[in-house]
């Protein structure tokens, strides 16, 4: 039976997973493969602490060389994070002819082009299912099953930290600031969450999921991005009211030659799927022009459903090398040449509904002047809600129909300006046209 060599840069969580995870089910691998899947070496600065599992002598190095360099090794696995040093291990294991798998989103969102213009020149295969939803299968299935799909919308729950703390928001009534701190302490959120909560974790995974459907190269900084931050109980409780709850969303629709890509809070009907996806869960919906929507569902992070995506994608790359074929599949699922520049619509062309709150001095014509904003610039008003007080204040809420981004943000902007509107205004969209 042949021995296929794979080596580990990154033994944290993740990689203490794969470890076990190669080591519980080797024979079954193997019936599966008809060869050996066999982790020879693992390079980590840490070389002491105690991960649970037990290593064969030697098999623990401080030196990535050790991974690099090793001729019998076919397959490096990268699960360090980060741009540097992990772009240029990257870079230095596809140069030595290796395959790479990797969960590393940030890296592939922002230095992906390069990374898959290595892989092409030198015959190598680039994976990395790990990066979008844990142990999700959503990438395989775009690149097989579904590729002969167009695809026209991507909508993701893509963040386990902020679905978390939005669902306990929703379920107990409490503030965004109480719930992550408690979320820290129990180890769901980082000591600095500010990828997770400020959206930027989603929108790296966004901008995978752009380039597989779409087929296009993706600029990171085009894709608007906000996080939860400003959201509060008192939206949480409003959207209920209005039969909607509210989720970090990730949003791509094709647009004839553009696509929109943003991330932000966003409101969805409660009898939808997803409005039902919570605590560390994640789920992608995808609508091709033949499957029509299919939604995944599943835990999006953790050392066991991550590693499950990591080590499927080595087998995948193992059946190359025992059929003796190169890259398959290219990383995007297009041909390198077919690959598009396609444009972002710049969020001020978006159109949707939004949830506007207003906190206003309790005086006569104050509905009448923020009416009267909003009419201004073609706004019109579906519904509102007015009860009780927030502090001093008496909280306006209301529901739009369809508008234009920029035209909202004109209006509120002049809103805002008004004596009688004592905070910055809060917007939400919301999107209830899932097809």
């Amino acid at each position: 039976m042949k021995d296929i060599y794979a080596g580990l840069i990154g033994f944290g969580t993740v990689g203490a997973g794969v470890v076990k995870l190669l080591q519980g089910n080797a024979s079954l691998i193997s019936d599966k493969l008809g060869a050996r899947l066999i982790l020879k070496k693992i390079a980590d600065l840490d070389t002491t602490t105690d991960r649970g599992v037990q290593l064969s002598p030697g098999m623990l190095t401080s030196s990535v060389n050790d991974v690099l360099d090793d001729p019998e090794i076919s397959i490096v696995i990268e699960l360090i994070g980060g741009y540097e040093p992990a772009k240029s291990f990257v870079l230095r294991a596809i140069a030595a002819g290796k395959h790479v798998v990797t969960a590393n989103k940030a890296l592939l969102a922002l230095h992906g082009d390069e990374i898959y213009a290595a892989a092409a020149k030198a015959g190598v295969e680039v994976l990395y299912e790990a990066a979008v939803g844990g142990g999700i299968p959503v990438l395989s299935a775009i690149k097989g099953n579904m590729a002969a799909n167009r695809f026209n919308t991507i909508l993701g729950i893509l963040n386990g930290t902020c679905n978390y703390i939005l669902t306990r928001m929703t379920k107990e009534g409490l503030d965004f600031a109480d719930v992550l701190k408690n979320a820290q302490e129990l180890g769901y959120a980082e000591a600095d969450p500010t990828f997770d909560i400020e959206g930027i974790d989603t929108a790296h995974k966004l901008a995978l999921l752009l380039s597989l459907c779409f087929g296009t190269k993706v600029q990171f900084d085009q894709i608007y991005t906000e996080g939860i931050t400003s959201i509060s109980a008192i939206d949480i409780n409003f959207a209920q009211q209005f039969g909607y709850r509210i989720k970090l969303l990730a949003i791509g629709k094709r647009d004839g030659d553009r696509i929109e890509a943003r991330v932000h809070p966003t409101m969805i009907p409660v009898h939808y799927p997803m409005a039902d996806v919570d605590g560390p869960f994640n789920a992608i919906r995808l609508t091709g022009d033949f499957v029509g929507p299919v939604m995944f569902y599943g835990r999006g992070a953790g050392q066991e459903p991550t590693a499950s995506a990591v080590v499927g994608d080595m087998m995948d790359i193992s059946r190359n090398i025992i059929a003796g074929v190169g890259q398959r599949v290219a990383p995007r699922g297009f041909i390198n040449e077919k690959i598009a520049s396609l444009a972002i619509k710049p969020i001020g062309e978006s159109v949707s509904r939004y949830y506007l709150r207003f906190s206003v001095v309790d005086q006569p014509g104050v509905l009448a002047a923020i009416a009267g904003a909003l009419g201004k610039y073609n706004i019109s008003i579906e519904s509102m809600i007015q009860n009780g007080r927030s502090g001093d204040y008496v909280p306006i809420v209301i529901i739009t129909h369809e508008a234009k981004e920029s035209d909202i943000t004109a209006a509120l902007a002049e809103i805002d300006g008004l004596d009688m509107i004592k905070e910055k205004s809060n917007l939400i969209r919301i999107e209830d046209n899932l097809e």
